[in-house]
């Protein structure tokens, strides 16, 4: 808490405004939009690698979560104030920091990779600030991103050669898929049925589980995509730099927009959470890319 005091002294309106701006690197929809351009523009195996480590990633974040139980920093010490805006993004258990573990998982992910000095420079650049971010705004500890920082390592590095071999060989890749989807059953069971302490929170404990069936749903529609694309749909990612935003802005604008409307289905909420992140990932990564061919042609005309 004393990292957390210091930094409180620290704040200004100015740096405030450009901490709270950096910190949304770390929320889902920066994900998604970076998986997204990479299976559609850049590289379908680094596609799978970022969604691998994402999809993984926020599981194990989540599992902490509700393993420790520790409240956020402000909670604790009461003495301690944090930034008054940021406290409502702040939901759930504090540890581990689940947009440090996003940010480093999938701006390390691409550092892993990458042969570009300046993209991988301005990658951990990103690593680094996001979870100082949560601290300078009091809504995470030191412990929390170091944690995080740790786990979304662990990914990046042992997941690599992982789904690197798996992916020159479909019957791998299948293999690593569905043993994914089975961490993912065997999360939700574990959140459904674990005799939780009855001094746990129900209103966190049913977030957790709210994320259980939300990355069940994307894990299940993941397994799908790939079968389709490697049975029928074999999309090509190549194209013009034009040609790349048709195919991104539409299909992230769309992706988010069929998201949203999936939320209106008449469901109870977790299997609503299912549904949508289910459907979510067969629009973005099987629908969503019919339409590429029909884009290139516009180049072939020019």
């Amino acid at each position: 808490m004393e990292f957390l005091y210091f930094l409180e002294d620290l704040r200004n309106p100015a740096c405030t405004f450009f901490m709270q701006l950096f910190t949304h690197l770390g929320e889902e929809t920066v994900f998604m939009a970076v998986a997204m351009f990479f299976l559609w523009c850049v590289d379908k195996f680094k596609g799978y690698y970022l969604l691998t480590v994402g999809f993984l990633g926020t599981q194990i974040n989540q599992l902490l979560k509700v393993t420790f139980r520790i409240p956020r920093p402000w909670v604790r010490d009461p003495g301690f104030s944090a930034v008054e805006s940021a406290i409502p993004e702040a939901s759930g258990y504090s540890f581990p920091s689940g947009h440090t573990q996003s940010a480093v998982g999938t701006f390390g992910g691409i550092a892993r990779w990458t042969h570009r000095k300046w993209l991988r420079i301005l990658c951990l650049v990103i690593c680094a600030i996001v979870p100082l971010t949560r601290m300078y705004l009091g809504v995470h500890t030191p412990a929390d991103v170091g944690v995080s920082i740790l786990v979304a390592g662990l990914l990046i590095f042992g997941l690599y050669p992982l789904v690197h071999k798996a992916n020159e060989n479909p019957k791998g890749m299948r293999g690593l898929l569905i043993a994914l989807l089975v961490w993912s059953v065997g999360q939700v069971l574990f959140m459904e049925f674990f005799p939780f302490p009855a001094d746990a929170s129900s209103e966190e404990l049913y977030s957790g589980l709210k994320n259980a069936y939300k990355m069940l749903g994307a894990v299940a529609g993941f397994v799908v995509v790939y079968e389709l694309d490697q049975r029928h749909i074999h999309y090509d990612i190549s194209g013009c730099w034009w040609v790349q935003l048709l195919k991104f802005i539409p299909g992230l604008l769309l992706s988010v927009g069929v998201k949203e409307l999936l939320y209106l289905i008449p469901l109870p909420e977790l299997y609503n959470r299912l549904v949508a992140y289910f459907f979510l990932v067969i629009f973005a990564g099987a629908v969503w890319p019919l339409s590429f061919q029909y884009i290139r042609r516009l180049e072939k005309k020019k």
